[in-house]
């Protein structure tokens, strides 16, 4: 193509890069790719979106979500418009929906489809296993396209989201290593959960407080090795879900100094959420594991601080309100959060309020993931040759309203309702359109795609 041929599109900003910021900055895009990427006066092009002095970033990717829990596949629709007015263009979606979850090739296809019809953003597919009997599908849903998969130690339902017991485990992690995909793993000890959920019901301990009592640290960390032991027998990059706690951050750098593969994420909660805020959020901060103090949420930082953390998601579950609402007894709500079109002016905030570089979050928000996940180099970064997903955020004096969720009117709900943020999403640009003006959602459905897995080589944050 000659020099001369005009970009399809130019979009001006100051671009923030994982390392840097360009101020002046532009990206050049032709055929939903970024053609260029440059400073200063803009190339020739069939358009240009002019956002000043606003921030353009790398499109999010959100590394842990749950479109499907509570609604089904349907839900892929509201919750993927929600990731479009939170800047998130890429989403990993968890495989335990309802009423099946992804735990062979067949069904993942059939997801795919749903995905493709329905999805506002594109999005990657974690695949799973059956409680008992379902070692033997692992290789179909690798060579079917999913990224990543996610077992658990702990049963929140005996068919969606089941308790995968130690030999199984064994041998699941054997077979997923053969593969070359992280598997993820929700680390919670199911023993002293329930013993502790058991004794504090028979104390008439139901208040939401209850709900982080009984699920103390130990319960974490526990698990933590458990998963990690496994790993490091059988060679499989096993993954921290979600750990509110520093410690399996550190656990997992010590496992990686053994030769694992070990890593863990953080998610948004775990970052500014302490157990005074279940007390005023009751049933609407409930979630697995639960928040933790607020000097754990300064440990959890201080993991950030050193490279720890692989990356920060949001395990966002649009639960329905009525699933949300305590009436005296907190065991009885669901366990998830909204998180994702809060996601970018949250975590935007939590970086400027602590000094830190917006460039953080394009690394810890954006490349990581697609890293993580075998995404990367198509999504997370501003580089030549990605798709041209952007982030515009501005920056100002703004509050979070949970009114303003572009979902169903019952998911319109968030911990982070009328929190004070430094930030908002101004627009969201997927794949070289505009998804996202500010105000409302541009992409109809099916405007997303399936990505699968780019490659099969493991990241675990070289």
């Amino acid at each position: 193509m000659p020099a001369t041929t005009p970009f399809d599109r130019v979009i001006r900003g100051t671009l923030v890069l994982p390392d840097r910021i360009l101020a002046n900055g532009w990206i050049a895009t032709r055929g939903g790719v970024i053609a260029g990427i440059g400073e200063g006066p803009s190339p020739v092009a069939t358009s240009v979106e002019d956002y000043g002095s606003k921030l353009i970033m790398p499109g999010l990717v959100d590394g842990h979500m749950h479109t499907s829990s509570s609604r089904g596949w349907p839900g892929i629709e509201g919750a993927s418009k929600s990731a479009a007015a939170g800047g998130v263009t890429t989403c990993v979606d968890m495989p335990y929906d309802v009423p099946r979850p992804v735990t062979d090739a067949g069904i993942f296809k059939e997801k795919v489809e749903y995905v493709n019809r329905l999805s506002h953003v594109d999005m990657a597919l974690y695949g799973t296993i059956l409680k008992s009997g379902g070692v033997d599908a692992i290789a179909g849903l690798a060579e079917a396209g999913a990224c990543s998969f996610k077992l658990s130690t702990y049963e929140y339902d005996p068919v969606r989201f089941p308790r995968i017991d130690h030999p199984t485990m064994v041998a699941a992690f054997r077979e997923i290593a053969k593969t070359g995909l992280m598997v993820a793993v929700h680390n919670e000890d199911q023993e002293i959960v329930m013993r502790l959920t058991e004794e504090a019901k028979a104390a008439g301990n139901t208040s939401p407080i209850w709900h982080c009592r009984t699920r103390p640290p130990l319960c974490e960390t526990m698990a933590d090795l458990e998963i990690f032991e496994i790993g490091l027998e059988t060679g499989a990059h096993v993954h921290i879900a979600h750990s509110s706690l520093a410690r399996g951050f550190e656990i997992a750098e010590v496992f990686r100094r053994m030769g694992g593969k070990a890593s863990g994420e953080a998610c948004l909660q775990y970052l500014c959420m302490t157990e005074e805020d279940i007390i005023r959020l009751e049933g609407f901060g409930k979630c697995n594991p639960p928040f933790r103090t607020a000097d754990e949420v300064e440990r959890v930082w201080g993991a950030f601080a050193k490279g720890q953390v692989a990356y920060v998601s949001t395990d966002h579950a649009p639960w329905p309100r009525d699933r949300k609402t305590y009436s005296g007894d907190i065991f009885t709500v669901g366990a998830g959060l909204t998180g994702m079109q809060s996601f970018a002016p949250v975590m935007f905030t939590l970086l400027k309020q602590r000094g830190l570089s917006p460039s953080l979050m394009a690394l810890y928000c954006a490349e990581r993931p697609a890293r993580f996940h075998g995404l990367y180099p198509k999504k997370g970064a501003l580089r030549v040759g990605a798709d041209a997903d952007l982030l515009v955020m501005e920056e100002g004096d703004f509050t979070f309203d949970a009114q303003d969720i572009q979902d169903q009117e019952d998911a319109k709900w968030s911990p982070y309702d009328g929190m004070k943020v430094k930030g908002r999403v101004a627009a969201t640009w997927l794949r070289g359109q505009q998804i996202w003006d500010g105000k409302q959602v541009l992409a109809k459905p099916g405007a997303g795609r399936f990505v699968p897995r780019q490659h099969k080589e493991s990241y675990v944050g070289e």
